[in-house]
């Protein structure tokens, strides 16, 4: 098979995973939880950017999302009803320190412990990310990610929420892609805040990557709970040359390996820079802005490597050309090879092997750590029906999707991975950032006109999944 070959069906059913593998949901604070001037929070970089006209999908906004800042009883009920060991969530950083830095906010810690213990009190262990791109306006306004200082004030937040919420939440993440944050932020322009700077964006590379290790020596001085163990959550790739006997398309490869996993990884869990990654990028920058110790700083103890995997990515070496505004600073000569299908709605490709490879890749590179797949699923234009037991949604593709990326895990665990978790993206269709409600990748459908929840056939699917540990068929 080679290195593109993404044909093994990866259909297995009858898989029994480990005894004590966490099957869980996500979601995210922006897209789930509207109420976005209410209790005391203001405005983040997603609710700017969302009222910018042209920037999101009909011009679509998280002001109201699907509302689970009014519906958490209900909601946590439905995350029950999965029968899910583990939830996890994102907190919205404006609904803690609005400013971003200075005052806290009460009602926003309430909010949370709230939704904290109830998780608790139906059995589901709550597994919390700090920062989920809503980053509080008043920041961006003073550089964002670009800006050193950013790096601190998160730390801050750190402490607060930990010291608030750490005797209860036994496992923290510090960021959530921050790929996303850095590249589609601020060199692509497809995210908040809409930026198209190569030089912007590797500085946000950097402060992200310090505001991790800089939250985690604030979280471990705070957090109280006996079991606590601490996290990361990248959206590694799985890259491949379009031609694997080709010197150049290998390098191109390499290229992208390194802006787009290693940038990360490496910082955070050998705390250094890749030599190929700052001699690539030493036309936009001499990346000054690492102060010594920062590596250092970066560098923290943790237990679990996250990971989020959608697609894959294959890359040829081009034509010389600028890439100015693209996601990737710096990346001249690389062109990107059409991917073959099947795809999704959101005209990625479905590539299981692709999980395989990554999840054997990163414990080979990183053998000391834990893994946890911490999103994957699929988007479809899912469409409710009436059945004899009342409303439903019908899609195979999507529980196709789940069986196949579960065996590649399953596959993955075989081969020696420690691979202890995996979390359905997404618990509930919600605003899928600047797709706005156009893309559903819920297991549970949401009617936005009058936020109704119905669980798609694929919530039965893997409730049978979380009940059993079996991959049903």
């Amino acid at each position: 098979m080679s290195d593109t070959d993404q044909s093994d069906d990866f259909r297995g059913a009858g898989l029994r995973f480990p005894t004590g593998f966490v099957f869980g949901s996500a979601t995210a604070s922006y897209q789930i939880e509207g109420a976005v001037a209410e209790d005391g929070r203001k405005p983040s970089i997603w609710d700017t950017f969302s009222h910018t006209p042209g920037k999101i999908a009909n011009g679509d906004t998280g002001d109201i999302a699907v509302d689970f800042y009014h519906r958490v009883d209900e909601d946590l009920d439905l995350i029950k009803s999965l029968g899910v060991s583990a939830y996890r969530l994102s907190i919205a950083w404006p609904r803690i320190i609005p400013e971003g830095t200075g005052a806290v906010n009460e009602a926003g810690l309430a909010f949370y412990e709230r939704v904290i213990d109830g998780l608790i009190d139906r059995g589901i262990d709550p597994v919390v990310t700090l920062y989920h791109w809503d980053l509080p306006q008043p920041l961006q306004d003073r550089g964002g990610w670009t800006n050193r200082e950013t790096s601190y004030a998160f730390a801050e937040y750190a402490r607060v929420v930990g010291r608030r919420l750490g005797d209860r939440v036994s496992v923290w993440t510090t960021l959530n892609e921050p790929w996303c944050a850095a590249y589609l932020g601020y060199a692509g322009g497809e995210h908040a805040p809409g930026h198209r700077n190569e030089l912007e964006a590797l500085q946000a590379v950097h402060h992200l990557n310090l505001a991790h290790g800089l939250a985690l020596i604030e979280l471990r001085k705070v957090v109280t709970h006996p079991g606590a163990r601490f996290s990361v959550t990248n959206n590694l790739a799985s890259v491949y040359a379009a031609d694997p006997g080709n010197a150049d398309d290998v390098d191109a490869k390499r290229q992208i390996e390194a802006l787009r996993n290693r940038a990360f990884t490496e910082p955070q869990l050998r705390g250094r820079y890749p030599e190929d990654l700052l001699e690539d990028t030493k036309h936009i920058t001499d990346w000054s802005f690492i102060r010594d110790g920062d590596l250092e700083l970066i560098h923290q103890p943790i237990d679990i490597v996250g990971i989020n995997y959608y697609n894959t990515d294959t890359v040829r070496r081009g034509a010389e050309h600028s890439t100015e505004g693209t996601p990737f600073p710096g990346a001249t000569r690389v062109e990107w090879a059409e991917q073959p299908g099947p795809i999704t709605a959101m005209g990625w490709n479905i590539a299981p092997k692709g999980l395989y490879d990554l999840l054997v890749a990163t414990h080979e590179q990183y053998p000391e750590y834990e893994i946890v797949i911490t999103e994957n699923g699929a988007a479809y234009d899912d469409q409710i029906i009436e059945t004899d037991a009342g409303k439903g949604v019908r899609d195979p593709e999507r529980i196709d999707y789940l069986r196949r990326h579960l065996t590649a895990a399953h596959r993955a665990i075989e081969a020696g991975v420690p691979l202890t978790g995996y979390f359905v993206w997404s618990l509930m269709d919600n605003f899928e950032w600047a797709f706005g409600y156009s893309k559903r990748f819920g297991v549970v459908y949401v009617d936005y006109e009058t936020q109704e929840r119905t669980p798609k056939d694929s919530a039965h699917w893997y409730a049978k999944l979380a009940a059993t540990g079996v991959l049903p068929e």
